[in-house]
């Protein structure tokens, strides 16, 4: 099995992907050994801000088509969602509106895990919610999502990933939905 992981976030130093990672390094440690994994990072597909204008008088980026092919590799998909004013980042949504002008249905039937991190106390639950609600939309399979608040005292690099058990607890389980054939994960929906 093939597993794509991504933070949706261009941020050099993004909780997201590191949410992301921790994800598909415990997916490989306690879940699925023999998975093959990759982590995409957002900065390698920057093109210029989507519009009309743009695509008839450029068309669309080559970028964009490496982004639907990267996706396409994958049989499960890891998405961590940074929070911008309660919605996508603009490098996530710059991405997602370019590709989606070659694919409407950019997740291509692929199982989700839908992640967010914040600095806060809501851990991007808002964008979470948006994600996880248009996804069926935009062709995809959202089997769990998880909401990490408080990253910087929920998290440590040094230790290995989440400091609360609980919170790990949580993960393991999403991740395990994530992995599940379809019939089962369907009796396991949120």
């Amino acid at each position: 099995m093939r597993v794509l992981g991504f933070g949706a976030s261009n941020s050099r130093r993004s909780i997201n992907a590191r949410l992301a990672r921790h994800a598909l390094e415990r997916l490989r440690s306690h879940h699925l050994p023999e998975a093959e994994t990759d982590m995409l990072d957002l900065n390698d597909f920057e093109m210029p801000i989507y519009s009309i204008d743009r695509e008839h008088s450029s068309g669309v980026p080559a970028l964009a088509q490496r982004f639907l092919d990267r996706l396409a590799w994958a049989d499960r998909i890891i998405i961590s969602f940074a929070e911008h004013n309660g919605a996508y980042t603009v490098a996530f949504k710059n991405v997602f509106d370019w590709a989606s002008r070659i694919q409407t249905k950019l997740y291509q039937g692929k199982p989700l895990l839908m992640l967010s991190t914040s600095p806060g106390g809501r851990g991007g639950a808002s964008v979470l919610k948006m994600a996880s609600e248009r996804a069926g939309f935009q062709g995809g399979e959202v089997r769990a999502t998880f909401s990490l608040p408080r990253f910087e005292q929920a998290f440590s690099d040094t230790d290995g990933g989440l400091t609360d058990p609980g919170q790990q607890q949580a993960l393991d389980d999403a991740l395990r939905r994530l992995l599940a054939p379809a019939a089962q994960a369907a009796s396991h929906s949120d």
